[in-house]
């Protein structure tokens, strides 16, 4: 897995042994790989839906491409972390999936655009994404296994660790 702050967004790629087809599916099923807590329509353009962490995150996303094997597209409608100042870090930024055929297999590239190194959650939400993207939804891709975050009141995964320890500090 590869992770660049291309352009000042961060980027980070890897490859599966499933087909373009396959990515995109997993993608696209955001209760697999990201949050079980997931509430809305993650699978259609102009469909919007809620992330919450428990009280450490909150965010609102429109879906505003979908090309099957080939592309996802979010908009960040709104956002909030209990953790910094600016609450509107994240807010206009998007989150992009490039899914391309490689090795007969796939590659994904996926890219928060806006997330900057200036911003007070960078190091925070690169390590969050490095783990659900990364770890999660490559093990959903693979085995058909991601590990999301689970219902409320269930155990963080380790990638939200330094979130919580931010706050705790604070």
């Amino acid at each position: 897995m590869t992770q660049v702050a291309q352009d000042q967004n961060f980027t980070t790629t890897f490859a599966v042994d499933r087909t373009p087809q396959e990515a995109f599916e997993a993608i696209t099923d955001v209760r697999g790989w990201w949050s079980q807590e997931v509430e809305g329509v993650t699978d259609q353009v102009g469909g919007e839906f809620d992330y919450h962490f428990k009280d450490v995150h909150r965010c609102r996303m429109r879906v505003t491409e979908l090309v099957p094997g080939r592309k996802v597209a979010w908009l960040v409608l709104d956002n909030y972390f209990d953790f910094i100042e600016d609450q509107a870090e994240w807010k206009d930024t998007e989150v992009v999936f490039e899914i391309s055929e490689k090795d007969g297999g796939a590659e994904v590239r996926f890219t928060h655009v806006g997330l900057v190194p200036q911003y007070e959650c960078y190091d925070v939400c690169i390590n969050a994404w490095g783990g659900y993207i990364g770890g999660s939804l490559r093990d959903l891709i693979n085995t058909g296994e991601g590990r999301p975050n689970p219902k409320e009141d269930g155990p963080a995964p380790a990638h939200q660790d330094a979130a919580t320890a931010l706050r705790a500090r604070a």
